[in-house]
């Protein structure tokens, strides 16, 4: 979920991550216009909308039992592997 910006509020699918420069898409957020020129690929050509990263600063998870943006916490499962839980509600995301 986006918490701060123009789409502030909305979720979506993270698309991927940029660790080095601390960005993320996610899909239908941040949505530009990119002018295309016509090419062997693209006979169409013209104005597409495409997604472009925004800072990690600026989103959150979501949690579905909370059904609202949480922080994350971790926690040791009994077969030692570690779990992603949401603070909130201790459930696991």
């Amino acid at each position: 979920m986006v918490t701060s910006g123009k789409d502030k509020g909305k979720t979506g699918k993270v698309l991927f991550i940029a660790r080095d420069l601390m960005r993320a898409a996610v899909e239908g957020i941040n949505l530009v216009k990119k002018h295309m020129r016509k090419t062997q690929e693209n006979q169409q050509g013209g104005v597409v909308q495409v997604e472009r990263s925004v800072s990690l600063s600026n989103i959150m998870p979501f949690c579905k039992s909370c059904n609202r943006p949480v922080r994350v916490g971790f926690s040791i499962s009994k077969d030692k592997t570690k779990l992603r839980i949401c603070k909130r509600c201790k459930q696991p995301l």
